[in-house]
């Protein structure tokens, strides 16, 4: 029998532009739940609680970039989501834990250990063009290999389980487990209908 290597398929996905400013908001976030337990326990509650205008203030005040943009919560996660040139879709940018496992559950100790882990990538990616070139063609092209490569670079923790390309549509998820919790937390760069 002859087997045939299928590749993934090409997929659209953001620009660099989009995916540095993305970064841009982004960055100062994860940066302040990173250094202040409070500040991030105050996030938790927001999540979990579902409510969005706590979440803003809180997001605001942090990364004023971030005014105007449309927020989310699931109970157990969150979504930041940036405008692009269409009118049903947007960019998000988030962290939650896998739906079906749980509700109602945002650890802030797990929160703080992601946005640790994250932040060099984030960085990376808000200041260096080249790079959010490399990463927004390798995801269009579905080159997954190279994709895992350039986040891993920068995110070098051994609670990042896997990097993948796995979304409803194009995107990466960055999957984290941490031995303090059963739960698997997903960091998010993708598209989304609105």
């Amino acid at each position: 029998m002859v087997k045939k290597k299928l590749s993934r398929q090409p997929q659209r996905f953001v620009s660099a532009r989009v995916l540095q400013n993305t970064a841009r908001v982004m960055y100062p976030f994860y940066r302040a739940i990173a250094c202040h337990k409070k500040y991030a326990e105050r996030w938790s509650k927001a999540v979990i609680t579902t409510d969005l205008d706590k979440m803003a203030r809180l997001l605001i005040k942090v990364s004023p970039r971030a005014k105007g943009l449309s927020l989310g919560s699931n109970g157990i996660g969150y979504f930041v989501g940036f405008p692009v040139k269409h009118p049903y879709l947007e960019f998000s940018s988030g962290t939650t834990i896998i739906p079906g496992t749980t509700q109602f559950t945002f650890n802030p100790r797990i929160h703080q250990a992601i946005a640790r882990a994250v932040l060099p990538f984030y960085y990376k990616l808000a200041k260096d063009r080249s790079f959010a070139v490399s990463l927004s063609d390798a995801v269009r092209s579905g080159n997954e290999k190279l994709v895992r490569h350039l986040i891993r670079s920068f995110v070098r923790t051994p609670a990042l389980i896997s990097v993948k390309m796995d979304l409803d549509g194009p995107g990466i998820s960055l999957n984290f487990k941490y031995k303090s919790t059963k739960y698997t937390y997903r960091n998010l760069l993708f598209i989304d209908q609105t």
